[in-house]
């Protein structure tokens, strides 16, 4: 009986969304998504702003709001726009999620005056956070970022900090090293008075708001569950049950019509303000380059070259050519916009594989691949799926994978496990296949054998490759060893951070067909990749023009072949473009070119209350019924969108949706319904940024092939594993179509010990419940990240779904020091032309008893800085700082962090500020003027003004992460 209210209590409360800021556009009411979005995006302004400055460039905001498109460009690193609008939609999306996933768990929202157990979340999620940023994992740190930044933004709008007069964030609620949160009104103090309407406004009981004392409302949505102690407020709403209990009324500041609706541009400012506080704390444990590499900026855009490779013994050949092929794409992109922000190798063999390899320079790249040994194997299946999934997992989402073989798979029943890890990630993979066309020589192991030849993959084993490649919209290439070079260096060279997909489908089995495309002005480097044999076609341009697949060089198009792989350079020309191919055998199309205009998407679960919210389903969409997608727009602020559709991948059939703006150019795009087999999701609009005299008409598809299912797989993890620790998920499977006995399959990247149900047994639209347990080893490093996926199939295999989880390895953190900044001195000797003169800052460094200081870094200062460690009192281990700058660098910031992330700062500026309100007292000091010059020795009190601007104009004060500074000496060099 209880859980089958719960049930209901459950239903109810996902359709109305109370928890929180709200979750979707409304009006001029600020959400979370739009606080999120605003924190981040001045963030990394400033970041860049400080790196641009470090490095002598000049930075330049264009006028008007800030977007992901105009930041990116100002940050030197517009190849990075749709990466980092999507790090910003990773970051949002997940903030939303957590109404859905805790609508009850108090903390979570700081309801219920849990200040205690709210701070907890978030701290603890913050050291996460840097643990995986530490290890380079930065999707799950995204998502973490996401889950504590929604309970962060919730206590502006649930507590009373706001009503007590306060116009800055509650700093203490990040600080792990700070356990006092101020006064709280314990459980016996009443908070709220009884209020109807406008008089809610002012119903915190008067001794509270003297006494500073800290509270937030209850909330409840059935009578009988909606508990709330004597006296105290409630959070109120039309479905709140405990404000119709004494005292009534609310307090909650989501939206201008909500209870305490005068003080929500208040609560949502200081919220953008705390939001961009928590961001800076993680930046400073981070780092500037990092900090924007989770943010998905980087230096050369966002593309990644993955390849996964496989090493036995057979495969030197084609190693050697990767290794050529790999060189000559590196030295021909170096210092280009296409140079690869990051290089990642998984080799693969048998039984072993991995491990996955990455890194930001190119030669240590190289080296890696010519460190590649060819050798061993035991039989002719290798473990290439093993592989696949370590990078699937290891590179960003949106990568572009290459895996190269001679050889079926061994482990073929990870094929629905990669196949969920591509659907989920839309990454694409393109497979070099050399062992399926004509003989190769036996491995190394069976060289004294004689000069025996065979084929180690026939075509059968070769189909599981090319539907791996067909669900991800990548190539799956038959070419002999000579023939490798060529193709490798055809498609690799031909991605880019910009590459998009504007027409993809399959045949299969092959017929003829008549293809068309709509190609925009923005689109450079347009090319079509067929894939199949025996196939003719003919092209037709937008003014008409036609070539045949036998002119190998036309006026639209250059003809490449290799093995079954045909590559078309075409023109760019701009207008819609026709292709008829016929083919008896299966075949693919793909037609891309580089753009700034693309979009993201996933599909999502929405509530239907009057505070709209949803949450991003991590399996595949429920078959049977309707469906919504939420669709951001990126690269452009001119487009408009028309039609959004799922495309059938093998046939001609689709399904229009319904258009809903909902701001920041994301639309929630409703379906009615699914195809029933496979689709693709393409996207039409208008950039209005033309030479035309009407706008231009685009056209976009999405590369991953994605289907419905009747089966639903849920999981819950919320929680970090601990390296030793039993770890417990609890999942769900329920289906709408035929019950039975299900197959489980619960499989991780890390290979972490594992155990699982392997079956469950269902009932039509009953569910069923199961736990997978892992352990991650007691010396897992803390930030280590590893991807659980859990598949359930249906009986006979008709049907499968899955829930793909990144949860984060993390160990106890016992150091919550920050670093300690002791300034020893400050030698100014500046003139009138700064150019011409210096100033000299030295500074001691310590941590006490915490893990030590890992790094010292500028964030401001166009100086030198040279740090040496030595030992101190009580073998205290001291960081020396020698800071030294032009005069025309007037001020500098050092960052030092400790192993556990904590961060410690030192602030100093040499300008001159007068302060005519507040004049300190100044005692003992002594006065020697020289030539041209004033010496000051200690003490005295020094002004210095050390503000920052936060959102909407409000000043920050540092004084909440600064360290306590100590001035020794300070010379000033005046000169007439």
């Amino acid at each position: 009986m209880m859980s089958s209210v719960l049930a209901v209590v459950s239903l109810l409360l996902l359709q109305t969304g109370v928890q929180g800021f709200l979750v979707l556009f409304s009006g001029s009411s600020m959400d979370h998504l739009e606080i999120t979005r605003e924190a981040i995006l001045q963030t990394t302004a400033k970041v860049c702003k400080q790196l641009a400055s470090a490095e002598g460039r000049d930075f330049t905001l264009p006028p008007g709001p800030l977007t992901a498109e105009s930041l990116a460009l100002a940050c030197s690193s517009s190849g990075s726009a749709k990466s980092f609008q999507s790090a910003i939609s990773d970051v949002s999306w997940r903030n939303a999620r957590v109404d859905f996933r805790h609508p009850f768990n108090e903390e979570y929202h700081f309801d219920g005056e849990t200040f205690v157990e709210g701070r907890k979340l978030i701290t603890d999620g913050v050291s996460s956070v840097k643990a995986s940023i530490k290890r380079g994992n930065f999707e799950a740190a995204r998502q973490k970022l996401g889950d504590i930044l929604h309970t962060l933004q919730d206590f502006y709008s649930h507590s009373n900090w706001i009503e007590l007069g306060n116009k800055f964030p509650h700093s203490n609620l990040i600080r792990s090293d700070v356990s006092d949160i101020g006064p709280v009104a314990d459980k016996n103090t009443p908070t709220c008075q009884s209020c109807v309407g406008k008089d809610c406004q002012n119903n915190i009981l008067e001794n509270i708001i003297r006494d500073k004392k800290l509270t937030s409302g209850y909330f409840g949505i059935v009578p009988f569950f909606s508990t709330k102690p004597k006296g105290k407020c409630s959070h109120g709403g039309s479905l709140d049950q405990t404000s119709r209990k004494e005292p009534t009324g609310g307090i909650n500041k989501d939206s201008l019509e909500s209870s305490h609706g005068n003080w929500h541009t208040a609560a949502a400012e200081v919220a953008v303000a705390a939001t961009s506080q928590l961001l800076e704390d993680i930046r400073g444990a981070a780092g500037d380059t990092d900090f924007l590499r989770m943010m998905g900026i980087s230096k050369n855009g966002s593309r990644v070259l993955c390849f996964v490779i496989d090493t036995t013994g057979s495969m030197s050949d084609d190693i050697a050519a990767v290794r050529e092929t790999t060189s000559l794409i590196i030295n021909s992109k170096r210092g280009t916009p296409d140079e690869p922000s990051a290089y990642i190798l998984v080799p693969f063999n048998d039984p072993d594989f991995g491990p996955l390899m990455r890194t930001t320079d190119p030669d240590v790249f190289k080296a890696q691949i010519n460190a590649l040994n060819a050798a061993g194997g035991g039989d002719i299946p290798e473990m290439s799926l093993s592989g696949l999934q370590v990078a699937l997992t290891g590179a960003p989402p949106s990568s572009e994978i290459f895996l190269f073989t001679d050889a079926p798979a061994k482990d073929f029943h990870l094929m629905g496990t990669v196949i969920a890890l591509i659907e989920r990630t839309k990454s694409v993979v393109s497979f070099f296949l050399t062992g399926s066309l004509g003989l190769r020589r036996r491995r190394a192991s069976d060289q004294g054998q004689g000069q025996i030849q065979h084929s180690r993959m026939v075509v059968s084993d070769s189909q599981l490759y090319r539907e791996l490649s067909q669900s991800s919209g990548g190539q799956a290439i038959q070419v002999t060893k000579t023939e490798l070079p060529k193709a490798t260096s055809i498609i690799v060279e031909s991605s880019s951070s910009s590459l998009v997909t504007i027409l993809q489908a399959v045949r299969s089995p092959g017929r003829a067909d008549n293809f068309s495309f709509t190609v925009d002005e923005s689109v450079r480097n347009l090319t079509a990749y067929i894939t199949g044999s025996s196939l003719s076609f003919t092209l037709t341009s937008p003014s008409g023009v036609s070539q045949s697949s036998g002119e190998v060089n036309g006026s639209l198009a250059t003809i490449t072949t290799v093995g079954n792989f045909l590559t078309l350079g075409l023109d760019s020309q701009a207008g819609l473009w026709e292709i008829s191919v016929s083919s008896t055998v299966p075949y693919s199309l793909k037609v891309v070119g580089q753009s700034a205009i693309d979009f993201l998407f996933d599909f999502v679960e929405v509530s239907q209350g009057p505070h709209p919210a949803f949450a991003v389903l991590e399996s595949r969409p429920q078959a049977g019924g309707n469906a919504t997608l939420l669709v951001s727009v990126t690269g452009s602020d001119s487009v408009s969108l028309t039609e959004v559709a799922l495309v059938e991948a093998s046939g001609s059939g689709e399904v229009s949706g319904t258009l809903e703006s909902v701001g920041s150019g994301d639309f929630l795009v409703t379906m009615d319904r699914i195809p029933d087999g496979e689709f693709v999701v393409r996207l039409r609009g208008e950039n209005s940024a033309t030479t035309r005299a009407l706008p231009d008409s685009f056209q976009r598809q999405s590369s991953t092939r994605l289907r419905a299912s009747t089966v639903m797989v849920t999981a819950k993890a919320e929680s970090d594993l601990e390296p030793g620790t039993l770890f417990s998920v609890l999942f769900t499977v329920t289906t709408n179509g035929t019950g039975g006995s299900f197959t489980i399959r619960a499989t991780n990247d890390r290979g972490f010990p594992s155990s699982s149900p392997t079956t469950l047994t269902l009932v039509t639209g009953v569910s069923a419940n199961g736990t997978v347990t892992l352990t991650a080893p007691a010396n897992t490093a803390s930030g280590t990240d590893v991807t659980l996926t859990i598949e359930a199939e249906s009986p006979g295999a008709t049907d499968t779904n899955y829930a793909v989880l990144r949860l984060s390895v993390v160990s106890p953190v016992t150091d919550f020091s920050r670093p300690v900044c002791d300034v020893v001195s400050v030698t100014a000797k500046c003139s009138d032309d700064c150019s011409l003169s210096m100033w000299e800052l030295s500074a001691n460094l310590t941590d006490g008893n915490g893990t030590g200081i890992e790094r010292v870094t500028l964030r401001q200062g166009n100086g030198t800085l040279n740090t040496t460690t030595v030992e101190g009192v009580g073998n205290m281990t001291v960081t020396l700082a020698a800071y030294s700058a032009s005069c025309c660098s007037p001020e500098v910031e050092l960052v030092a962090v400790d192993g556990a992330g904590n961060v410690g700062t030192c602030f100093r500026s040499i300008r001159v500020t007068v302060d005519t309100t507040v004049q300190p007292p100044v005692t003992n000091v002594t006065n020697v003027i020289t030539e041209n010059s004033i010496t000051v020795t200690t003490p005295i009190v020094a002004t210095t003004t050390t503000t920052t601007t936060a959102s909407r104009g409000h000043p920050l004060s540092l004084s909440s992460y600064l360290c306590s500074i100590m001035l020794v000496s300070v010379t000033l060099i005046l000169s007439h």
